[in-house]
């Protein structure tokens, strides 16, 4: 069943407080459809001139997307503490096709619960390596206890699909056999994602059910992109977001070429087309509210609920995509934190 949604807290009106967007909040008229809440505003003013430098993308500019966020996210993610108790090991693994991706173990010192947790990190499919999650996923790594293996999967356009998702399930195909080597048991795996890598994951456990690969044991999505027909601006939410319906046609043309928001596009390459979840692992889900994936979040949490797959689901009021990696501090930050370190423990 969908365990739950957040109930509201604190939030204030829109239009001053994220002046990054705040040229939207306009674009629309005076009457504001949604609040934001008022300590994400506060906190990221700290970020005010980065965010004030991003000028509008054209459609179908992956290179300066690429550009950008990963400029944004390295000047972000740097405000993170790198916990002192976490090694990091790197391992070069050769893939069928003859080339070899980059696949991080990070392990807590002088931890061994038996789990571990396969995570693809966001980007849209098209930009971010394993380097610029470092903090985020050693952070997760010391809060837990448990390690994680990072998946530096190749990306679109350059790689469309579906070298991505055949570049994770080979990286799963790789933990389950090494699994004692690294002292995890096999039946104890996890994945997880934010973003385009939270659906991925989505899209890895869809897979390796199909392909009878390696079990999973949950699957963690992070505000996770799971629709490609997710191209048209809902002006009632436009003035909020973080990741704009232009930046999604961008990175799902990317991916998916001409099959985009056609009949000929699969669930494994857009887990939106998912018709019968049974069987699947069992799911947390958690999404902002000024998002523009909430939708098609809230409709995958009740199709896996339908078909009798464990879901527990958040709705985060007043925030909008990657809140929380700008203000990781505020009070709905850390309770969000507090519950994925607490289902990764449960795995």
């Amino acid at each position: 069943m969908v365990e739950k949604i957040d109930e509201a807290i604190s939030v204030q009106p829109f239009p001053i407080e994220i002046p990054y967007r705040q040229y939207q909040a306009t674009r629309y008229g005076k009457i504001m459809a949604y609040t934001v809440d008022s300590q994400f505003s506060q906190a990221i003013e700290k970020f005010r001139a980065l965010l004030e430098s991003i000028e509008p993308i054209a459609v179908g500019d992956v290179a300066t997307r690429r550009e950008v966020g990963e400029h944004v996210l390295r000047e972000v993610f740097q405000t993170h503490p790198m916990p002192t108790d976490v090694s990091i090991e790197d391992f070069l693994v050769k893939l069928p096709d003859e080339s070899s991706i980059l696949l991080r173990w990070y392990c807590k010192q002088n931890s061994t619960p038996g789990s571990a947790v396969l995570y693809l990190h966001g980007g849209g499919l098209i930009f971010n390596d394993v380097g610029i999650y470092d903090r985020l996923v050693a952070n997760y790594v010391s809060k837990s206890g448990v390690p994680f293996l990072s998946v530096d999967y190749r990306k679109a356009p350059e790689y469309p699909y579906p070298t991505p998702i055949e570049d994770c399930y080979s990286a799963l195909c790789w933990l389950h056999k090494n699994a004692k080597l690294l002292q995890v048991d096999p039946n104890r795996l996890a994945v997880m994602g934010d973003s385009a890598g939270g659906g991925l994951s989505a899209a890895l456990t869809i897979l390796s059910r199909d392909r009878n690969g390696p079990s999973l044991a949950k699957q963690i999505l992070i505000y996770p992109m799971l629709d490609d027909r997710n191209t048209v601006e809902d002006p009632k939410l436009a003035p909020y977001v973080l990741w704009t319906n232009d930046d999604n046609l961008t990175a799902w043309q990317a991916y998916l070429g001409e099959t985009m928001g056609t009949s000929k596009v699969t669930a494994v390459a857009a887990p939106a087309h998912l018709k019968n979840a049974k069987g699947l692992p069992s799911a947390y889900i958690e999404i902002g509210e000024l998002d523009i994936f909430r939708n098609e979040n809230i409709e995958y949490a009740r199709l896996l609920a339908n078909d009798e797959v464990s879901t527990e689901f958040h709705l985060r009021p007043g925030v909008n995509h990657a809140w929380e990696v700008f203000t990781p501090t505020i009070p709905i930050s850390i309770r969000a934190m507090d519950d994925r370190i607490r289902v990764i423990q449960s795995v």
